[in-house]
């Protein structure tokens, strides 16, 4: 047909050809190209089409793929290429109408029904090109999860790396080469996982156990899961801070005067598509906020050393600001210019100085203007009394 997309994305199973429907057949038959690993090309080996061996790192073969553009070409992925895959990837380079995609079941969807989980209350995460880390939100007693690591080698780092959080006592499924004949499912203590022979393609479920330190799900976490320096959002306003900011799916975060980065971490937490970008003038402070972010799973942070406004004026237009440090009316004025209409603005103020000028903006811009005092109990002598810290003015205004 005429109007046949030249490029045809084909979820490939361990069985090999054995597992292909009808539709992947014929798109292999008339392929005149067909690009893969060398693990995919070798499940396949009577292919009549020239093959191209996909190179390492992935990135490296995006190009290739698009000098194949107005061949027949057919690019084999694992399973379901939209799911932990290569297909948004690829997509993301072509017009809708130059490709199709024909799934086979993925990994997690083999992995689920192997162990009778189900799919849909079950995290599931790519770990085969990304950060351990990136499981850390998930990490609690009572919890499953299933996830990819880039090869049996990795299974035992990925288990040193639970057992030194705390969570030594989770149970790891060792799914591999799921769906075809070298299918083997074995369970290990994280804590004591021997095994050396661990075959790729290979999936964990987790059932996890321990007493490490875990993420409420809930604003304003324990300032104990973040290093700092005492320059910290503390815990109740933080919450206060992130309900104002009010963060949706796929938003992005303006975080001027960064601090420990917990504003933004937790900014991050709310969704996987959130992005958050931290104006920080101090560079070890700086350094300590992408430190938190890597281990608190959440290491698409961009940190940028730097002073607002000359910080902000190439990044990508904001959802929400929040100000958190350096307040003046200068600041404000600049960052007001910058921002588009309907950007929500948090800023905090701690000292007289600082409230007087949210009250001059509050008076003039509208919004909300909140004070905000806490006390804690604190032993006063044989008892206890309040000791009151000092209270925050928060101003949240919708331009």
């Amino acid at each position: 047909m005429a109007d046949t997309p030249w490029l045809t994305i084909v979820g490939l199973g361990e069985d090999g050809p054995d597992g292909l429907p009808a539709a992947s057949r014929k798109a292999l038959d008339d392929a005149q190209i067909v690009m893969g690993a060398a693990r995919h090309l070798g499940l396949l080996p009577y292919l009549n089409a020239k093959t191209i061996e996909w190179p390492v790192p992935f990135a490296d073969g995006l190009p290739m793929l698009i000098t194949q553009r107005g061949t027949p070409t057919v690019v084999l992925a694992s399973g379901d290429p939209f799911w932990h895959g290569a297909g948004s990837t690829i997509a993301a380079l072509l017009e809708s109408s130059e490709y199709r995609c024909l799934p086979a079941p993925s990994t997690m969807s083999l992995a689920a029904a192997a162990l009778g989980w189900p799919l849909d209350q079950t995290p599931t995460i790519g770990l085969h090109a990304a950060p351990f880390a990136r499981l850390r939100p998930h990490l609690h007693a009572g919890q499953r999860a299933l996830v990819t690591v880039r090869d049996g080698a990795a299974v035992s780092g990925f288990a040193n790396w639970l057992s030194d959080l705390g969570f030594g006592d989770t149970t790891l499924h060792i799914l591999e080469a799921l769906g075809g004949p070298r299918q083997r499912i074995r369970q290990a203590l994280a804590s004591d996982m021997t095994f050396r022979d661990i075959q790729h393609p290979v999936c964990i479920g987790l059932d996890i156990s321990g007493n490490g330190a875990v993420i409420p799900l809930s604003s304003g976490r324990p300032e104990s899961l973040f290093d700092h320096d005492g320059q910290i959002t503390k815990q109740p306003v933080r919450a206060l801070t992130l309900s104002a900011l009010a963060p949706l799916a796929g938003e992005h975060l303006w975080d001027i005067g960064g601090g420990s980065g917990s504003i933004s971490i937790e900014w991050l937490w709310a969704h996987p598509a959130n992005r958050a970008t931290i104006i920080e003038t101090d560079p070890t402070r700086a350094e300590r906020i992408s430190a938190n972010a890597s281990q608190l799973g959440v290491d698409r942070l961009t940190v940028i050393t730097g002073t607002a406004p000359e910080a902000l004026r190439d990044l990508p237009s904001p959802d929400a600001v929040f100000i958190g440090g350096g307040l003046s009316h200068e600041m404000l004025e600049s960052v007001w210019t910058i921002i588009p209409a309907q950007t929500r603005l948090v800023a905090n103020a701690v000292t007289l100085e600082s409230e007087a000028v949210l009250a001059n903006w509050h008076g003039t811009k509208g919004g909300d203007l909140t004070r905000i005092e806490l006390a804690h109990a604190k032993p006063l002598g044989r008892k206890h009394g309040w000791k009151s810290s000092y209270p925050i003015v928060q101003w949240s205004v919708r331009k």
